[in-house]
């Protein structure tokens, strides 16, 4: 399965750390946030890893090169930071099935298997991990709702007064009937073309999305006292696995 890497961002709220980099590159216990995605998603059985960039691309060009780990990068230009689901687009003409999609800027130790197995076994047209967070909280993301099925029926990009505290943590699978919804999605009142929006319009439309709660951690680092909460829990886990040897 093709996965896809979201890293065009700039990360100014971890300034100074982005000053000389793109948010994907700033380094979590010692290895750049991307090289932590990249690992995850080779475990779950990626054979190509296409990478959105944009901010500082040739950074990211220039750390990676053509494959990490015997697996082949391809690279695909966000020329202007028009929101995910502008940035979504442009994979589009490299995918060719279902795929993972896999915000850069996320740190998981979770059940992300469970989202691959689920597109398998149900053919659904998208599956999310998501998670209960504080309700003072779930204004940072994609909140959404779910029936008595476990389906998603509402998405609403970072509400003001949220209607829910289950949100969507930045891996799901996708079939590529996103692109189309992609491609309808029109500029929200931040002036992004919003992936929550897209989501929204499959939903509409009749498509089935299924919401898996999410078992472990992830650490959305856009704060830098984010990177510092990733840090302490990556270490903590080799701590208990050194502990178990």
């Amino acid at each position: 399965m093709q996965a896809v890497v979201l890293a065009a961002g700039e990360g100014t709220r971890l300034r100074p750390l982005t000053e000389d980099k793109p948010k994907a590159l700033v380094e979590v216990a010692d290895r750049p946030i991307l090289s932590d995605c990249f690992d995850r998603l080779i475990e779950l059985g990626a054979d190509e890893l296409l990478v959105v960039v944009g901010y500082k691309k040739e950074a990211i060009i220039s750390h990676y090169e053509d494959e990490y780990e015997g697996v082949p990068i391809t690279y695909c230009h966000q020329r202007e930071a028009n929101g995910l689901a502008h940035a979504l687009l442009t994979v589009e003409e490299h995918i060719d099935d279902d795929f993972m999609l896999m915000l850069g800027d996320n740190v998981f130790r979770a059940n992300l298997g469970d989202v691959v197995e689920r597109q398998r076994e149900d053919r659904a047209d998208a599956a999310f991990l998501v998670e209960q967070v504080p309700y003072e909280e779930a204004s940072r993301y994609g909140v959404c709702d779910t029936n008595d099925y476990g389906e998603i029926t509402a998405v609403v990009e970072k509400p003001d007064d949220p209607p829910t505290n289950l949100v969507m943590t930045g891996f799901y699978t996708f079939s590529p009937a996103i692109f189309h919804a992609c491609h309808l999605v029109q500029p929200s009142d931040r002036g992004e073309y919003e992936l929550s929006d897209a989501i929204d319009l499959l939903i509409h439309s009749g498509r089935t999305i299924d919401a898996v709660r999410m078992d472990g951690w992830r650490v959305d680092v856009g704060y830098p006292e984010d990177r510092e909460e990733a840090e302490e829990r990556i270490l903590e886990a080799r701590e208990a696995v050194e502990a178990d040897d």
